[in-house]
C-alpha cells in the first residue's frame, strides 16, 4: 500500500480491525433480506420482526459506552477478543433458534458481543498509527469499511438465504469470526489508560435501560396506538431514566461520557450529526428490503443486487470527504453530504409514481456519496478531539451516537410504514401495495426533514476552512 506508513504491522492491525468492523455492519442488516422467509417459517408479528432487526443494534448502542470504557481499562485487545467470541457462539444461537423469542435473544447477545470489540476497532487506529496523515487516512478507511459492511449485507445474505435459508445469516459469522480471532492473536497489540477509573456502573444500567425503553415505545406503538397507556408510560420511562443518566454524568467523578467531551467544542455536533444520518440511512436500508422483496416480489438476491449502488456510493464518499475537509475544512462535505442524503429521500418519495428501479438507484447513489461524504469527516473531528487514553471512550461516543441513530432510525421508520400498513384491508394485494408505498413516501418525508436538519447543524457547528483542532488535555 503506497504512500502509508512504512509499519507495516501497524497496518496489519489496521487491516484485522476494519475485517471486524465489516462482519458488524454486515451483521446490522444481513438478516433484512431474509425477514420474508423468516416469517414465512416462523410467524413472527411485524412489531417482533422488528425486535430481530433492532436487538442488535440496541444491545450494541446501549451497552458500547460501558464496553468502551471497559476496553480503555482492561485492555482493548482482551475486549475486542471477548466480542468476537460472544458473537460467534450467539450466532449460533440464533442458526438454531426456532421461535421469535430466541432469534431476538441472539440477536441481543450478538450486539452485546459487537459493543465489545466495536470500540476498539477505532481505538486501535488511533494507538497504532501516530502520524497525523497516516491516521487520517486509517479513520477514512474505517468510516468507509462500516458504512460498506451494513450495505453488503443484503447482498451476502441475499445469496446465502436463497441457497441455504435464513439460519445461513447467522452461520455466516461463525468462520469469519475465527479467522478474525486467529489473525487477530498475531498482530493487535494490547493498549490500555494507564489511568483508566473505575467503570460507572450505576450511568451502564441507566443508558441501557432508558434506550430499551425508548425503543420499545416506538416499535409498539403502530400496534398498541401512539397514545395508549403502555407506549406514553415507555417514553415517559426513557424520559426519566436517560435524563437520570446525563445528570449522574454531570456530577459523577468517574463517568461513562466525560462532559469536557461535550463542551463547547465540535464533538457533539459531530457525534450528533452522526447519529442524524445513521438515523436516516439505516431506517431507509430496512424499508427498501421490505419493498423490493414484499411490493416488488424480488427474490432475496435480487434485492440484494439492487443494494450495491449505495455501497458504491459510500466507498466514493469516503474518499472525497477527507480531501475536501483538508482543503474547506469539515463544514462543507459534511453539510453536503446531508443535503445529498436529504435529496436522495426526495427521489424515494417517487416510488409513488414510479414503481421501477430508477427512484431506488438514485436515492442510493445521492445517499450513498452524501453518507460516505460525512462520516470519515465527522469520524476525525471526534477523535482529534479525544487525547490518546480516552480513545475508547472517545471512539464508544461516535460509535454509541451512531447504532442509537441506526436503532431508532429503523424503529421509527418502520413505524410510520408499520402505521399506514394497519389501515390496509386485510386480503387484498392492491390495497397492501397501495399502504405500503403510502407508507414508504412519508417515511422518505420524515427521512429528507432530519437530513435537513442535521445538514444546518453541522454548516453551523462543524469546523469551517483550516480548523484548528481541539485538543483536550489528558485527564490528570
Amino acid at each position: 500500500m503506497p504512500g502509508v506508513s512504512s509499519d507495516r504491522r501497524a497496518w496489519a492491525a489496521v487491516a484485522v480491525v476494519c475485517a471486524a468492523l465489516f462482519l458488524l455492519g454486515l451483521d446490522f442488516t444481513v438478516l433484512n433480506v431474509a425477514i420474508p422467509r423468516l416469517r414465512a417459517e416462523l410467524g413472527p408479528t411485524l412489531a417482533e420482526t422488528q425486535w430481530i432487526v433492532d436487538g442488535y443494534a440496541l444491545a450494541l448502542g446501549g451497552c458500547v459506552l460501558a464496553a468502551g470504557a471497559l476496553g480503555d481499562r482492561y485492555g482493548r485487545r482482551r475486549a475486542f477478543l471477548a466480542g468476537l467470541a460472544l458473537c460467534g457462539l450467539a450466532s449460533v444461537a440464533g442458526a438454531t433458534g426456532d421461535g421469535a423469542a430466541r432469534l431476538v435473544a441472539a440477536r441481543c447477545g450478538m450486539g452485546l458481543g459487537a459493543a465489545l470489540f466495536m470500540p476498539a476497532t477505532l481505538s486501535t487506529v488511533v494507538h497504532v498509527l501516530r502520524e497525523p496523515a497516516a491516521r487520517r487516512r486509517a479513520i477514512g478507511i474505517w468510516a468507509a469499511v462500516a458504512g460498506v459492511g451494513a450495505v453488503f449485507g443484503p447482498v451476502a445474505g441475499g445469496l446465502l438465504v436463497e441457497r441455504y435459508g435464513w439460519q445461513a445469516a447467522f452461520w455466516l459469522n461463525v468462520p469469519v469470526i475465527t479467522v478474525i480471532a486467529a489473525a487477530a492473536l498475531v498482530v493487535l497489540p494490547e493498549s490500555r489508560d494507564p489511568e483508566a477509573r473505575p467503570l460507572d456502573r450505576p450511568g451502564a444500567l441507566l443508558s441501557c435501560a432508558g434506550l430499551l425503553a425508548l425503543v420499545w415505545g416506538v416499535i409498539e406503538a403502530p400496534g398498541r396506538g401512539w397514545n395508549s397507556a403502555g407506549v406514553l408510560a415507555a417514553f415517559a420511562v426513557a424520559a426519566a431514566l436517560l435524563a437520570a443518566f446525563v445528570r449522574r454524568q454531570l456530577r459523577c467523578t468517574a463517568p461513562m461520557v466525560p462532559v469536557r467531551l461535550l463542551g463547547g467544542g465540535p464533538v457533539w455536533p459531530a457525534t450528533l450529526s452522526l447519529a442524524l444520518m445513521s438515523f436516516a440511512m439505516f431506517g431507509a436500508m430496512f424499508l427498501l428490503t421490505l419493498y423490493l422483496q414484499q411490493v416488488r416480489g424480488l427474490s432475496a438476491w435480487q434485492a440484494g443486487l439492487r443494494m450495491v449502488p449505495l455501497s458504491v456510493g459510500l466507498a466514493t464518499g469516503a474518499i472525497l470527504g477527507p480531501l475536501l475537509a483538508r482543503q474547506l475544512g469539515a463544514r462543507v462535505p459534511s453539510a453536503g453530504g446531508l443535503l445529498l442524503i436529504a435529496a436522495g429521500f426526495v427521489q424515494l418519495g417517487r416510488l409513488a409514481a414510479d414503481f421501477g428501479d430508477a427512484p431506488v438507484l438514485v436515492f442510493e447513489s445521492l445517499a450513498g456519496v452524501g453518507a460516505g461524504l460525512l462520516a470519515p469527516v465527522a469520524t476525525e473531528v471526534v477523535m482529534s478531539a479525544v487525547p490518546a487514553g480516552l480513545a475508547g471512550v472517545g471512539s464508544a461516543l461516535n460509535d454509541a451516537t451512531r447504532q442509537v441513530g441506526s436503532t431508532l432510525g429503523v424503529a421509527v421508520l418502520g413505524s410510520v410504514l408499520a402505521t399506514a400498513l394497519t389501515d390496509a384491508a386485510p386480503g387484498d394485494p392492491a390495497a397492501f401495495t397501495d399502504a405500503f408505498v403510502d407508507g414508504l413516501t412519508a417515511a422518505a418525508v420524515v427521512g429528507a426533514t432530519v437530513a435537513v436538519l442535521a445538514a444546518a447543524l453541522a454548516w453551523r457547528r462543524l469546523p469551517g476552512r483550516r480548523p484548528r483542532p481541539v485538543l483536550i488535555p489528558e485527564p490528570d
